[in-house]
């Protein structure tokens, strides 16, 4: 355990490490520009997944980052408002079992007290089928990568301006990135127990 946390200490302290400066490749200067490039990081490819990538390769990481945030801003919003004590009304299943009768976070699907493996199977079945029929572009009408509205879904994006709809790419790309560490961490947090401010009791 010690070992572990000596590791993770040195792997933290080599981020704040200067940059080498040696050559950069001519994929990896193609990407310096993209969304996503922005301050204080500016284009951060730590584990060389862009060296020697083509625009295709690009493309599917970024619709894969787009939508592990997408899913965890849903996953940091729905620990937080369900430690928050609101739940849906009614009940979960047949039996009489009420929303609010099963724990909250990692053991509402692990535990003693989880919900049951058939409740636990619905959950992954609906997911997959957003995922290979509801979630992607299906008609081809998307602008870019990630865009799902298919035609249907709008909500005045036509309305805004390039320089806006950059924007506000961006922005969700960085409140992705931001959700994907908070949920990380609140599920390290309720593994390691205790207590952390507006959330409460792990």
């Amino acid at each position: 355990m010690k070992l572990a946390v000596l590791a993770a200490i040195f792997g933290s302290a080599a981020a704040f490490a200067p940059a080498q400066t040696g050559k950069a490749s001519t994929a990896l200067k193609a990407f310096e520009s993209e969304l996503g490039a922005q301050p204080p990081l500016g284009f951060f490819d730590p584990l060389g997944l862009l060296d020697d990538a083509d625009q295709e390769r690009f493309d599917r990481l970024r619709y894969v980052e787009i939508k592990h945030g997408r899913i965890a801003q849903l996953a940091f919003l729905g620990n937080i408002i369900t430690r928050a004590g609101v739940h849906l009304p009614g009940n979960i299943d047949y039996a009489g079992n009420s929303f609010d009768s099963f724990p909250n976070g990692w053991a509402a699907i692990s535990g003693p007290d989880a919900i049951s493996g058939a409740g636990l199977g619905q959950m992954v079945a609906f997911v997959g089928f957003l995922e290979l029929f509801v979630m992607k572009d299906v008609t081809g009408e998307g602008e870019f990568v990630g865009d799902f509205r298919n035609g249907a879904l709008d909500f005045g994006w036509d309305k805004f301006d390039a320089e806006t709809k950059l924007s506000k790419r961006a922005i969700e790309l960085n409140n992705g990135r931001a959700a994907m560490m908070g949920i990380l961490g609140l599920m390290v947090h309720e593994q390691l127990g205790g207590s952390i401010p507006i959330v409460g009791e792990m």
